[in-house]
């Protein structure tokens, strides 16, 4: 075995993938079509022009979660809402969740962002699965603190039983 010596120059690799990822953003317009990021569009774009998908996947934060007392929690981070413009009710199965954006103007053109993933926008009805047979949607709390809203929705004492329903087995080539 021979020991070989490796050089290369990290400011020139360095400068063309700098370069490579200045392009990105129109090599991936013109492989895909427009239409595919069209929905996101209002998220803006990253600092190489690519578009920064983050908040349209995934607005608000969230999470969802059991305790082990079988509750069920949902967090939404809402940072600069005001708890007077958010509605929640249930729909049949449905927690349905809504919150209007405070006004906001559109920041100075003159202003170059690096990184931009404080928009607020309008919420309209997301839907949370919870069922009603399951959980207690009448003794469902909620509180709004530091842009933080929780929901806690209780488990029903027992599940409500429905009749029975036999189902007989049958054996191929039987009857």
């Amino acid at each position: 075995m021979t020991d070989k010596t490796f050089s290369f120059d990290m400011g020139k690799i360095m400068d063309e993938a700098f370069r490579f990822a200045e392009n990105i953003g129109e090599n991936i317009g013109n492989a895909f079509p427009h239409e595919m990021f069209e929905r996101m569009r209002h998220c803006g774009r990253g600092p190489f022009g690519a578009p920064d998908l983050y908040p349209g996947i995934s607005y608000p934060p969230a999470n969802v979660y059991l305790t082990p007392e079988k509750k069920l929690v949902f967090e939404i981070a809402l940072a600069g809402f005001d708890e007077k413009d958010i509605a929640i009710q249930f729909r049949g199965d449905s927690l349905v969740f809504s919150a209007k954006a405070p006004a906001s103007g559109e920041p100075d053109p003159n202003i170059q962002f690096f990184k931009r993933r404080l928009k607020l926008k309008d919420i309209e009805e997301q839907r949370y699965y919870v069922p009603a047979d399951k959980f207690n949607q009448a003794g469902t709390q909620a509180s709004f603190r530091n842009g933080l809203l929780k929901i806690v929705v209780p488990p029903r004492d027992q599940a409500d039983k429905g009749p029975e329903i036999k189902v007989d087995i049958r054996v191929d080539g039987q009857g």
